[in-house]
C-alpha cells in the first residue's frame, strides 16, 4: 500500500489493486537457437537491470539473418560487433562500455571458453581501449538497437567511419521506435552506400513491426 497526501492533507491510500507494482526481473541464464538455425544453440546470461544485458529486437532480427543467409560470408573474416550478443563464426570482436565488460566476458565463456572471441571497452566517439587483441580493420562491422539516443548519432557515425577500411561491410539493424530513428540511416547515408536488406524470408515479419535491416 501507498500513502500519498491530497491538497487537503489528507492521507490516501492506494492498493496494489488499483496500482500494481512492477515486477523486479532478476537476471536468469536462457538458451536460444534461432529456430533451430544454431546448434547447440547458444547460452546467454542477461542482466534486467542494465539496457545492454538484455536482447533486444535489432539484433535478433540481425544474428537470424547471419545464421540463414550470411554464414558464408563471415567465415574467416575479423568481425567486430558494436552491440550483439556472441554468435559462433569466427574471429569476434565485441564491444560495449566498461560496466557491462563482466557480463560480455561470462557470455563469451559460456560460448566460446577456447574461441579468438574477445571483448573491449569502446565508447562511441572514443578511441577503442588499447589491447593487443585489438583489430586493426575489421572486415564486417556489426550493429544492432544502436539507433535509440538521438544526441548519440554524430559520435556513433563517427565511430563508424573510424573503424570501417575499404571493402568493409556493416550490418546495421534497429527498432524504429521515434521518428528521429531514421534520421541516423539519413546521416549514414551521406558518408556510406546504404542499401536496404531485401535478401530475409522473414523481412516483411520484421519489417511490420518497425525494425529496420
Amino acid at each position: 500500500m501507498i500513502l500519498v497526501s491530497t491538497p487537503n492533507d489528507l492521507p490516501v491510500s492506494i492498493t496494489e489493486e488499483l496500482v500494481p507494482s512492477t515486477a523486479t526481473k532478476l537476471p536468469c541464464t536462457t538458451t536460444i537457437d534461432f529456430d533451430g538455425l544454431l546448434d547447440p544453440p547458444l547460452v546467454l546470461q542477461d542482466d534486467p537491470t542494465e539496457c545492454g544485458g538484455q536482447l533486444w529486437p535489432g539484433g535478433m532480427v540481425l544474428a537470424k539473418y547471419l545464421l540463414r543467409c550470411k554464414m558464408d560470408e563471415l567465415k574467416g573474416k575479423t568481425i567486430l560487433a558494436l552491440s550483439l550478443h556472441p554468435l559462433r563464426p569466427s574471429q569476434i570482436h565485441l564491444t560495449d562500455l566498461a560496466p557491462m565488460l563482466p557480463l560480455l566476458n561470462h557470455n563469451i565463456a559460456l560460448n566460446h571458453p577456447h574461441s579468438p572471441t574477445v571483448a573491449h571497452i569502446l565508447g562511441w566517439g572514443s578511441p577503442m581501449t588499447p589491447s593487443s587483441t585489438r583489430p586493426s580493420a575489421p572486415d564486417i562491422l556489426l550493429a544492432a538497437d544502436c539507433v535509440y539516443f538521438e544526441p548519440a548519432f554524430p559520435l556513433l557515425l563517427q565511430t563508424m567511419r573510424e573503424l570501417m577500411g575499404p571493402g568493409a561491410v556493416c550490418y546495421f539493424c534497429f527498432k524504429k521506435r521515434r521518428r528521429a530513428d531514421v534520421g541516423f540511416v539519413k546521416m549514414a547515408r551521406k558518408v556510406f552506400e546504404v542499401r536496404a536488406v531485401e535478401d530475409d524470408p522473414d523481412g516483411g515479419v520484421w519489417g511490420r513491426k518497425g525494425v529496420h535491416l
